[in-house]
């Protein structure tokens, strides 16, 4: 997912600087090109209104292997796996953007929540299609790493990966639930009753990182790693899932847990693997 989190640090550049500076690049247009790249990322079924018309159906048998319905979401890069970890993260800050710089998007504002639903959609499904289970991979990255071909016509196996009570990945559980509690701050006014399941669905899986404790690449090995490890442990995401859980529910109770879990002085790296740094700034808004 790291081509879509270059997209948000333009993004949210192109906000902070401003629509257009005379003599300078024309920053109204790099924004809606930055949210437009989302386009380019779907995966699933595309809808009548996309706009990057080279692109078409692709993965539309995702999840299937696991008899599941795991279509949509976005590819990670210039590949045709979906790496839920990075996506979630991405999600996450796209929600943050669209907060935090809503009033600044203009006509924007609509096409950087039709790509935020995008992945909201995804996650939902990764959390609710088998209980007990979230899923958080589809696509065999050793073996799609070593072809290079479009998705609409790739024929690189659409392994599942999940985690569960017995393979925990609170790193991963705890993101995901970052992503949903974030979007569904997003749509709480455009639509109430998608935001109030998006964040029930981010407290169960919240509940789901704090119970079974452990790093998802322990267990998952070379499906995630060398790409997508959690080098930084999963205590960050953990505090990372429970700030934006506290401040899309204003739940006194998930602030105990963060005092509960304390931290560390490393906070001077923010990334989709650490979230140390994003979780201070957040709490410091709440």
């Amino acid at each position: 997912m790291a081509s879509l989190q270059l997209q948000l640090s333009l993004l949210l550049c192109c906000i902070f600087v401003g629509a257009h500076v005379e003599g300078l690049q024309n920053y109204t247009d790099a924004l809606a090109k930055s949210i437009l790249y989302f386009q380019g990322q779907r995966s699933g079924r595309l809808p009548p209104d996309q706009r990057i018309k080279w692109r078409s159906h692709s993965g539309l048998t995702d999840g299937s292997l696991a008899q599941v319905d795991l279509t949509g979401g976005y590819y990670d890069a210039g590949d045709n796996v979906k790496f839920n970890f990075p996506m979630a993260f991405t999600t996450t800050m796209l929600s943050w953007s669209i907060l935090e710089y809503g009033k600044r998007l203009g006509p924007e504002l609509g096409n950087a929540r039709a790509a935020l639903r995008w992945g909201s959609d995804y996650l939902l499904k990764s959390a609710t299609a088998t209980p007990g289970r979230l899923y958080v991979g589809v696509g065999d990255p050793n073996a799609d790493h070593k072809c290079w071909e479009r998705p609409e016509d790739m024929d690189t196996p659409r392994t599942v990966y999940y985690v569960s009570p017995q393979n925990p990945g609170s790193d991963v559980a705890a993101e995901t639930a970052a992503a949903l509690a974030a979007a569904s701050m997003v749509f709480k006014a455009a639509d109430p009753k998608y935001s109030a399941k998006l964040l029930v669905v981010a407290k169960n899986v919240m509940e789901f990182a704090r119970k079974y404790t452990g790093a998802y690449s322990d267990k998952l090995g070379s499906a995630v790693c060398p790409f997508y490890c959690s080098y930084s442990g999963y205590k960050d995401e953990l505090l990372w899932g429970a700030s934006w859980l506290l401040r899309a529910t204003n739940d006194v109770s998930y602030l105990t847990y963060l005092k509960s879990l304390g931290a560390n002085d490393n906070a001077d790296i923010f990334s989709w693997d650490n979230k140390f740094a994003g979780a201070r700034v957040l709490l410091s808004r709440v």
